[in-house]
């Protein structure tokens, strides 16, 4: 297998770590909007992961049966949470109904911050392998300079 394809694997990776991140803040900053351009309630999003062909090795080699199984990952789309909003009591909010309930985002904050946890952790993983295939490209070419 190519290193370098290693390195696209780890890449797709980090970018679709970044955008659950990005997404999961997104969630975690919106948790009390009441009132969204759309109307009501801001909606929880999240992020479906799919797998992303990496392409052809560089310098024109030919792939072999390695290289046809790699993957890498990429965010297919973001969708919105179907869970209904949360009602609460509060006639003196702006966007109070009739009775006095106010429609909030279905959003659990510790289990963001979870998913903000483990999108951090994934990041760093992927970082640390991308640091690992460099040494490995590194030593490799060390080995060939020398040889």
């Amino acid at each position: 297998m190519n290193l370098f394809n290693l390195l696209d694997v780890s890449g797709s990776a980090l970018l679709a770590e970044r955008q659950r991140a990005e997404v999961v803040a997104s969630n975690l900053a919106n948790a009390e909007t009441t009132r969204t351009p759309g109307g009501g309630p801001y909606q929880r999003q999240e992020v479906v992961f799919g797998t992303l062909r990496v392409t052809a090795p560089s310098f024109g080699e030919a792939f072999d049966a390695a290289d046809n199984a790699v993957r890498g990952v990429q965010v297919v789309k973001v969708v919105t949470d179907p869970t209904p909003p949360v009602r609460r009591y509060d006639p003196s909010n702006p966007d109070a109904d009739s009775q006095g309930f106010v429609e909030y985002p279905a959003i659990n904050a510790a289990a963001e911050s979870v998913d903000m946890i483990e999108a951090s952790r994934a990041y760093q993983l992927n970082v640390d392998a991308v640091q690992a295939t460099k040494q490995m490209i590194t030593q490799a070419l060390t080995i060939l300079n020398n040889a």
